[in-house]
């Protein structure tokens, strides 16, 4: 086999996002042209083997795509591992390693508080799983100390027999499934098993979080008294993504005091009932003979996002407030429908039905763009939450806080007016972590801006911040 140096000839992947792309081998230019960009990847280093088979030696490939830098190593019988960038040893023996750009690709989450469960950060050598020497069986004694051997009539030791109950042939360590994401779920694929990196770790951990199901219902409430804040589409994420991955019986209720929003970014059922025909309904809905479909008549199913909403007052003339009663009544009824309970509000903290829901609430939730009036708001509402002292301070040290990019047009935006936005989320985020349990950022998507909501509609990014922060959520359950 050929010694030549690693770096001739020079091989090159840049791959986009669409699937398309090109390789560079040297002075030639290879094409790529798929359909999405796992397919891109492929193709990408069956056109280096090739190359490498036609060489008779082993190539090292710089392959950049959207989510970072790849090095690899593509050996001529067509096996690939990954190479330490900052070496250029002789191709086969580089140290199994990565390189990726400064940009992270989970969401920006402060962890506060000790009540939430420490996570491993350490990544896993990413290194070909190679043949391994069998291991013993997993029967493992429970007692440290065995009884001396007795003697037979014979004279032969006989050993004493351990009991059943200290013997188990179950193995408890769980099974790292291979990675699914970015060159390393490429290469899984192509029959080379890599492990997942941390931020894919990462991601299988809070999807795990969101999943579980607890004892009882559930009840969260998003509030922020200054409008704008981002509470709707707060309220519309969090219930979109605990039902689809838990599964759990969701609704998102509209509790603002005279009419919301929350049913104009959201699908309308085949009626028109609101909360108000809940409550008028409600001896009904809690009668022992009332099946669970009835429920129904009153919520607004999400096809796509597997949750329902609770739409308050459209009443034209706008002539009803809710009071703290029908609040009663109403999370009264939707406790035995639902597990899962995510409350809009409006921008009172001094009014009866806002003050009923901080009662019923388990979980406090504060959204905030980045602009400083709104994060004053959010600051106040905290304050006289803690102010109030037991139940609301409660609430008020354990919430979780989500800051939003501005949901200004970015279009029109320069590169150093998109640097300062981030800049200032960043700035309110780290003013809120020492105050609260968990504080998550979530970067700017225009499917969030106008229209109704769908979490399908989401670019990748947003749906993962997204998810790191229903887990924050989900924790305080």
């Amino acid at each position: 086999m050929s010694t030549a140096p690693a770096e001739w000839p020079k091989v090159e992947a840049i791959i986009k996002e669409d699937g398309t792309g090109e390789v560079r081998i040297g002075g030639s230019i290879h094409p790529i042209q798929t359909g999405d960009l796992a397919a891109a990847r492929a193709a990408a280093v069956e056109i280096v083997a090739g190359a490498a088979a036609k060489l008779g030696r082993n190539l090292r490939a710089a392959m950049s795509d959207p989510e970072g830098e790849w090095p690899l190593i593509i050996h001529a019988d067509g096996t690939v591992e990954e190479a330490d960038p900052g070496t250029a040893q002789e191709p086969g023996k580089e140290k199994p390693a990565r390189r990726r750009k400064a940009t992270p690709t989970v969401p920006a989450e402060v962890i506060t508080s000790s009540q939430i469960p420490a996570r491993k950060d350490t990544e896993p050598t990413p290194e070909r799983k190679r043949p391994q020497s069998m291991e013993k069986p997993a029967i493992v004694p429970t007692k440290t100390e065995t009884a001396p051997p007795t003697e037979t009539p014979s004279g032969t030791p006989q050993q004493t027999r351990q009991s059943l109950k200290d013997t188990s042939f179950l193995v408890s360590a769980p099974v790292l499934e291979p990675a699914t994401q970015g060159w390393r779920g490429t290469l899984s694929r192509l029959g080379f098993r890599m492990e997942p990196s941390a931020e894919e770790l990462a991601e299988r951990e809070d999807i795990r979080t969101v999943s579980q199901h607890w004892p009882g219902p559930r009840t969260v409430a998003v509030v922020n008294r200054k409008g704008g804040a981002n509470k709707t589409p707060t309220v519309v994420m969090l219930s979109a993504i605990l039902a689809r991955y838990s599964g759990a019986a969701t609704v998102a209720w509209d509790n603002n005091e005279s009419q919301g929003t929350l049913g104009w970014r959201t699908e309308q059922g085949g009626h028109s009932n609101s909360v108000l025909d809940l409550i008028d309904s409600s001896q009904t809905l809690l009668s022992p003979s009332t099946n669970a479909a009835e429920i129904a008549r009153f919520v607004h199913h999400q096809t796509s996002d597997k949750f329902d909403v609770l739409r308050s007052d459209e009443n034209e003339e706008g002539d009803h407030e809710v009071t703290a009663e029908e609040v009663d009544i109403a999370h009264q009824v939707l406790t035995r429908y639902y597990r899962l309970i995510v409350m809009d509000s409006g921008n009172t903290a001094r009014a009866a039905n806002w003050r009923r829901m901080i009662h019923h609430t388990d979980q406090l939730v504060v959204p905030v763009t980045a602009i400083e009036d709104r994060a004053e708001a959010a600051r106040l509402t905290l304050q006289t939450l803690e102010s109030r002292g037991g139940h609301d301070a409660e609430l008020a040290a354990n919430a979780v806080v989500i800051v939003s990019e501005s949901t200004d047009s970015k279009r029109s935006m320069s590169g150093e007016a998109l640097k300062r936005a981030k800049a200032e989320a960043q700035r309110i985020a780290d003013g809120f972590a020492p105050h609260v349990r968990s504080v998550v950022r979530i970067p700017y998507d225009p499917a969030l801006v106008n229209g109704p909501i769908r979490y399908d509609s989401l670019q990748p990014a947003t749906q993962r911040a997204w998810l790191g922060a229903a887990a924050a959520v989900a924790r305080g359950f």
